[in-house]
């Protein structure tokens, strides 16, 4: 509960994506997904090392998530 409370101060007006992001990261445990000082960036693990994405809302790279694992299944 209290990493939860920490995620909500990092992004008060996005309440519905920290539950998305709490799907994303129980379905996709290998991603690591972490929060910088006005970024979020995920860490996805691959066969010739890793794929890096950072955007500036939560929303937004749960959405460039969701797309890139659309176009790899499997991945992570």
């Amino acid at each position: 509960m209290e990493e939860r409370a920490r995620r909500l101060r990092l992004v008060p007006d996005e309440y519905d994506q920290v539950l998305r992001l709490d799907r994303f990261r129980k379905d996709h445990p290998a991603i690591v997904v972490g929060a910088g000082n006005g970024w979020w960036q995920a860490v996805i693990p691959a066969p010739d090392g890793e794929i890096v994405t950072t955007r500036y809302t939560l929303r937004a790279l749960l959405d460039k998530l969701d797309e890139l694992l659309g176009a790899n299944p499997g991945r992570d």
